[in-house]
């Protein structure tokens, strides 16, 4: 019988609900998978907009993890600053066969130096922020570099699981849970991105989130100067031993967004 596969889902205050049940309603129906959902306490857990959600094990207990993955969301702002998190990555990152996040969870991976020079993908709004944590920033739906796998916003989580799905059990698995799942998405709208949605919605959209992206970017700021300091972030775990920039000065989070169309 095949050894099962361990996987562990980050849970926390403020995280994006879809971000985790995406690819956990993916994962989980895994063959020989155990997924765990891990946070600091067995307590429930207040996620973005309220649902309530309870963890499974802690960062304490957490059995060795074959896969890691980071959700998204305004709650990744506390977690880029807490070490107990940073620090359970960077030991499961040491021996995980793949290290994951979605959406805004790639700022957490960056924060524990888990990203550094690594391509890798976030939410639209931030992704022009990536870069201060590390990373190389792409503009794609889902990322793949080396055993760093990165999906873009919430909705891409589920298309994130499936290429997960894939690298673990093979196409043929994933494509049965595509289809037990029914995951043909179409949409009534071509507004799920930046280059298709209109102008006014994306001007709205910036407008929505201007406060917590300041507050992001700030973070993002703080972390970019940490990384230059090897020995604060576990520098084994990430392929260069120095953030994209050298070792000059972090740079300023560009302002531009793709146009709409």
């Amino acid at each position: 019988m095949a050894a099962r596969t361990h996987i562990g889902m980050l849970l926390f205050p403020g995280m994006t609900q879809l971000d985790f049940t995406g690819p956990y309603e993916v994962l989980a129906r895994l063959p020989e998978a155990a997924v765990h959902v891990v946070a600091t306490a067995r307590d429930p857990v207040p996620t973005e907009r309220g649902l309530m959600l309870t963890p499974t094990t802690t960062y304490g207990t957490c059995p060795r993890l074959d896969v890691i993955v980071v959700p998204g969301g305004p709650g990744t702002l506390e977690l880029m600053q807490d070490d107990a998190v940073l620090d359970f990555l960077r030991r499961e990152a040491g021996h995980a066969k793949y290290v994951t996040s979605v959406c805004t969870g790639a700022f957490v991976l960056g924060a524990a130096g888990l990203l550094t020079g690594y391509r890798a993908t976030t939410h639209w709004l931030s992704l022009p922020l990536l870069g201060l944590v590390g990373a190389v920033p792409v503009d794609e739906r889902i990322v793949i570099d080396g055993n760093r796998i990165t999906g873009g916003g919430v909705t891409a989580g589920i298309d994130f699981a499936l290429a997960i799905a894939a690298a673990l059990h093979g196409e043929a698995v994933a494509q049965q849970i595509q289809l037990q799942i029914e995951y043909e998405p179409a949409p009534p709208f071509r507004s799920g991105s930046p280059r298709t949605a209109p102008a006014p919605v994306v001007k709205a959209s910036i407008a929505a989130a201007r406060e917590l992206q300041e507050r992001r970017t700030r973070i993002c700021r703080t972390v970019a100067e940490r990384l230059l300091d090897p020995l604060s972030t576990g520098s084994k775990t990430t392929r260069t031993a120095e953030p994209p920039w050298g070792s000059r000065a972090p740079p300023d989070a560009p302002e531009s967004i793709p146009p709409p169309q």
